[in-house]
């Protein structure tokens, strides 16, 4: 599918577009104008929020590997390693496997899991999380999981590619 024209969108829309028109995740989703702008902004409100990053990109990328959308996969594993993601960790994602991670790592891995799979989680895994991450951490990781759920939905269902890209990686 072709990518929308950004110098025919409403001005508030356009600069943002052209702000991110470099990636092709945000070229695409401006065919909604109405919709785009908010989520850009919840984008980049789960990237600065409290869930240590390494945690973060180690759901983002599992999420990634269980919608197989390669667009997701190809720029969280080069962002999760710039963040500290270790290798076992990109691994782990892969696979879904917690064999060699850390405790933390195997909890958030285990509860992105179970999010994908259960669309909750249990008392027991809430207590697992919560041994070592604050609600507002856990609240941040639900989030997280569910956001990038539909970000794989769209880039799988528009085949999202990274050619023409502007961005290293």
């Amino acid at each position: 599918m072709e990518y929308p024209d950004l110098t025919a969108l409403p001005a508030d829309a356009r600069k943002i577009a052209e702000e991110r028109s470099a990636l092709n995740v945000y070229r695409m989703v401006f065919h909604s104008p109405a919709l785009a702008p908010a989520l850009v902004r919840l984008g980049d409100a789960i990237s600065r929020g409290t869930l240590p990053h390494p945690l973060r990109e180690l759901a983002v990328l599992r999420v990634g590997h269980v919608y197989g959308a390669p667009y997701e996969i190809h720029h969280h594993e080069r962002i999760g390693r710039s963040l500290g993601l270790d290798e076992a960790g990109v691994a782990a994602a892969r696979t879904g496997s917690t064999q060699g991670l850390s405790a933390e790592q195997a909890a958030v891995l285990s509860s992105t899991d179970r999010l994908l799979e259960r669309h909750g989680l249990t008392e027991a895994d809430r207590a697992r999380a919560l041994s070592f991450l604050t609600v507002e951490q856990l609240s941040d990781l639900v989030l997280t999981v569910g956001f990038y759920q539909m970000v794989c939905t769209f880039l799988n269902a528009f085949e999202v590619t990274t050619e023409g890209e502007d961005a290293p990686g």
